[in-house]
């Protein structure tokens, strides 16, 4: 399936995650400088996507985007996606008190 968004994720002057899309690389390409094109992808649509200096990228981002980080916006992610996950506490079905009928 191609590929129809092109995303970009920075990070905002007040820290906060900032995503740009666009139809097409060729925006990216106004602001950013192309070192290459990508040529080792599991993902075989994003085979011979641009890529971009000062760019973490080109990956996959569900079947129709594709998506490129700024260096810190790719630590910070894959160091919060490493960290372990505090076990889910499981609850127990508790029993319901079963009333008896009395004899009467």
């Amino acid at each position: 399936m191609a590929k129809e968004t092109w995303r970009l994720v920075t990070r905002g002057t007040d820290g906060e995650l900032v995503i740009h899309d666009f139809d097409s690389p060729e925006a990216l390409l106004r602001t950013h400088l192309q070192i290459g094109a990508d040529d080792c992808s599991t993902d075989l649509d994003l085979r011979g996507a641009p890529v971009f200096r000062e760019l973490i990228g080109p990956m996959p981002e569900g079947r129709t985007i594709v998506r490129y980080e700024t260096p810190d916006v790719f630590e910070a992610l894959t160091k919060e996606w490493a960290m372990p996950k505090p076990p889910r506490k499981r609850r127990r079905k508790t029993d319901a008190p079963t009333t008896q009928a009395a004899d009467g």
